[in-house]
């Protein structure tokens, strides 16, 4: 988890850096800007996926984020998670459920295209726990990844984006997948 939280962190300083070289390669004296209204820089979003059937699946994935600059090329957030996966096929059914939390950020290269880095922690019934003797476990996991924006008004958009688990833990939700692809809507996003 050390490590994970570390990458997370060390990505998110690379963004933040890389942005800083680019507004001060222009440095000029210019009157002071005021400083933009928070409720301004604050965006909501997230996404919901819903399956049922044989296979029941619910995902809810709400999230708050702040853009970090005047441009708002850089935000940072976080939001709960939670997934209820069932699926009937076996007897008995096999059951999951998780529930955790997610800090991200998203550097935009244009207008319509975005980078995304995200540490997702989970707390699940262990992927290999057989005899159910192990209890719950928190799993880390990191995903990497960009994304397309379309807006649909003057304050909100949808957006898809596609990731890639990068942590493999044997317990991850995503372990041994390919690209995860998801998408939701964004307010102010």
């Amino acid at each position: 988890m050390i490590r994970s939280t570390f990458v997370l962190l060390l990505s998110l300083a690379m963004i933040i850096a890389a942005q800083a070289q680019d507004s001060t390669a222009y440095v000029q004296e210019e009157p002071a800007k005021k400083a933009i209204p928070l409720k301004d820089r604050i965006w909501f979003g997230g996404g919901i996926g819903l399956s049922f059937g044989t296979v029941t699946a619910v995902q809810l994935d709400p999230l708050v984020g702040i853009y970090l600059d005047r441009p708002r090329k850089v935000s940072a957030g976080l939001g709960p998670s939670y997934t209820y996966y069932q699926d009937n096929r076996y007897a008995p059914p096999f059951k999951l459920s998780s529930y955790g939390y997610r800090v991200f950020t998203r550097y935009r290269v244009i207008e319509q295209a975005f980078l995304h880095a995200e540490f997702l922690h989970l707390n699940t019934e262990p992927f290999y726990n057989w005899d159910n003797n192990l209890g719950r476990i928190w799993v880390p996991h990191l995903l990497v990844g960009a994304g397309y924006v379309q807006p649909i008004s003057p304050r909100s958009s949808f957006y898809i984006q596609v990731l890639f688990e990068v942590l493999q833990d044997p317990n991850s939700i995503y372990y041994a997948t390919g690209p995860i692809f998801s998408g939701g809507v964004g307010i102010g996003f």
